[in-house]
This record gives structure tokens, C-alpha cells and sequence, in this order.
């Protein structure tokens, strides 16, 4: 009777005896969670962007790992591949500080550091609820996260949030552009006192001379 239930207790799958890909999925979880700490606490705006690239290529792995291979390169052509790339033009066109910006720190950490640790708990406690004890056998090939499942998903259920996004992504950049030329003049001038007094010059200089 004991040797029964010693087979039974090992062959049923359990946390104390982990597979490598649990171990690696751990290792890699905690590698995004560190270059997402890092995004928010840097106080250089591209030093931040580029550490989100790592955040969100930790979390493609873990797709992977999860057997989901769309999702994961969904992750990459998209967040790493686009929204990031949009960010650091954002920066470029916005004329972002490339160092160190005082700006960057609000002093509202201690607020921020509150309500992102409510979020995470909040969010642990519905996905343990959600799941419990159900256990997802990777190696049994699910289907879940195939192309083909998540595409009629996807494109039967959430296709006008998914389009919603791509504009709300346009009008980002667009923002961003008109954000940039604010304040511009003809000639790529800014149209401050700086700018009124050389031109000004110039059409002195041109008058004297006829």
C-alpha cells in the first residue's frame, strides 16, 4: 500500500519536484521582472526604453516556454519590433534628454511603488483563483496557443479592440511629430526671441543694401 502511494505521489506532478522547463520559465520570470523594475526606476528616458525591450523579450520566452508560439512572436514583431521602436522615435523627435533628466522623477514613488504592488497582488490573487489546481500538460501538445486557434479566435471575438490599437499606435506618432514642429518657424527656426532678433537682422542687413 505505501509503495502505491509513493508511485502515485511521484508520478503526479507537483512544485516540489520540478521539470528544467519550469526551472528556466522561474529563471527567465525573474529576469523580465528585473529589466521591468529597471525601465521604471532609470532616470535616463533610453536606458529605460532599451530595458523594456529586455522585459518584453523575456516575456516572448516565456511563451515560448508556455508552448505558445504565436503569442511569443506576436510579443516580438509587435512590442519589441514596433511599439519600442516607436518610443525611442518619440524620443528622438521630441528632443528627449539622452542623460540623466531630473524630470524623469516625479517623487510620487513611494504612491507609485503602493499602487503598482495593489495591481500585482490583485492580479495574483484572480489568476491563482482562476486556475487552482488545474494543471497544463505542455508536453501534451495544447493547442492553445497555436496560430490557427488564437488567429479565429482573435479575429472572431477582438478584432475592433485589435484595430482600436493600431490607431491608438498611429495617433502616438502622430503626436509625437506634431509635438516636435511646435514652435518651429519656416527654415527649421524656432519662433522665440532668438529667432525674431536674426531674423530681423537679416532684413536690416538686406534693406542697408539695396
Amino acid at each position: 500500500m505505501s509503495g502505491t502511494a509513493v508511485r502515485l505521489a511521484a508520478d503526479a506532478p507537483g512544485f516540489l519536484s520540478p521539470t528544467g522547463i519550469e526551472v528556466l520559465f522561474l529563471l527567465v520570470g525573474a529576469l523580465t521582472l528585473g529589466a521591468a523594475v529597471a525601465s521604471v526606476t532609470s532616470r535616463q528616458l533610453v536606458h529605460a526604453a532599451l530595458w523594456l525591450v529586455v522585459a518584453f523579450g523575456g516575456l516572448a520566452v516565456e511563451y515560448l516556454l508556455l508552448s505558445a508560439e504565436f503569442i511569443a512572436w506576436v510579443q516580438v514583431l509587435i512590442y519589441v519590433g514596433a511599439v519600442v521602436v516607436l518610443l525611442l522615435f518619440g524620443l528622438m523627435l521630441t528632443r528627449a534628454p539622452v542623460g540623466r533628466s531630473p524630470d524623469a522623477d516625479s517623487g510620487n514613488r513611494p504612491v507609485a511603488l503602493a499602487v503598482a504592488a495593489v495591481a500585482a497582488a490583485v492580479l495574483v490573487t484572480v489568476v491563482v483563483d482562476a486556475f487552482r489546481t488545474t494543471w497544463i500538460d505542455l508536453d501534451g501538445g495544447a493547442p492553445q496557443g497555436t496560430a490557427r486557434v488564437t488567429g479565429e479566435f482573435l479575429f472572431k471575438h477582438w478584432v475592433l479592440p485589435f484595430e482600436a490599437l493600431s490607431v491608438l499606435l498611429l495617433a502616438a506618432l502622430v503626436g509625437a511629430i506634431v509635438l516636435s514642429r511646435r514652435g518651429s518657424g519656416p527654415g527649421g527656426r524656432e519662433n522665440g526671441p532668438e529667432g525674431l532678433e536674426d531674423r530681423s537682422g537679416r532684413n536690416d542687413r538686406n534693406g542697408g543694401g539695396r
